[in-house]
């Protein structure tokens, strides 16, 4: 969270107080971000006027530890680690032009067996998480289909707010942009940590438009294992220098769960 946003700080100390998929993505970083993520690729632009092509392909792990399972061998080894089973978990920092892999064992070069829109809410977990040398893989149940992603792109959907007066304080003004996207992003950066890690800021929406224009946008990467990032909702009203903020609603983004007031635990 940064430093210059006491309010919004303060905000989400809140919520964390009361209270991880491959995917090609596409990700605007705060300073100079890379996000790393698996097929298929997608170019990436920062919200500085900078764009970068991230390696959006995992490198096939190696592992020397594997387990049959049925007729599929899965790599890397089970751990006591990550969502139960029964939980329900969202789809995080995936673009909107993308999807996230659903993969029939632990591993990017494993099958893919289904695709996952970006803003997919209701995955099942399965109980099972494996680690392999450089990620962590969930299986969980995708509409009746069982499979495994990356645990990177997979989170808890916390509490929702109107972030709106908080953000507006923070930047000294209501904003107008020439694009939705840049009035989103500009909105986002509020919420980015400038700490390491380093907050990836991805678009999850197309713009839409009609008496409002809205987008959303995710904020991944606080440097909290409670709260992994924000979801950020921006609608804006057209003006003739372009858009001009009317709301921001924010649903806080939980790293190992909710409890019964939807807070991070």
């Amino acid at each position: 969270m940064r430093r210059v946003f006491p309010a919004l700080v303060a905000v989400l100390a809140l919520f964390t107080a009361a209270c991880g998929g491959d995917a090609g993505t596409t990700t605007t970083t705060v300073a100079t971000t890379t996000s790393s993520t698996t097929s298929p690729s997608t170019s990436a632009t920062q919200v500085t006027t900078t764009t970068t092509t991230p390696n959006t392909t995992t490198t096939a792990p190696t592992t020397t530890t594997t387990e049959a399972v049925g007729s599929t061998t899965l790599a890397g080894q089970p751990i006591d680690f990550g969502p139960a089973e029964g939980d329900v978990l969202m789809v995080i920092g995936v673009r909107h032009d993308d999807v996230l892999n659903l993969r029939a064992a632990p591993g990017a070069n494993q099958p893919i067996i289904d695709e996952i829109p970006a803003t997919f809410a209701d995955l099942i977990a399965l109980g099972n998480t494996r680690e392999l040398p450089s990620s962590f893989w969930i299986e969980v149940d995708f509409d009746g289909t069982e499979g495994w992603v990356h645990m990177g792109y997979i989170g808890y959907e916390g509490d929702v707010t109107d972030a709106t007066a908080a953000v507006i304080d923070e930047l000294g003004e209501r904003p107008v942009e020439s694009t939705m996207q840049g009035l989103a992003e500009r909105v986002a950066e509020v919420f980015a940590s400038e700490a390491d890690p380093e907050s990836d800021i991805v678009q999850v929406t197309t713009v839409t438009t009609g008496d409002l224009a809205e987008v959303t946008y995710d904020v991944v990467g606080l440097g909290d294992d409670a709260v992994r990032g924000v979801r950020i909702h921006v609608f804006a009203e057209e003006v003739d220098a372009g858009f001009s903020l009317r709301t921001v609603e924010t649903t806080i983004i939980c790293g190992r769960g909710v409890d019964s007031d939807a807070a991070c635990v």
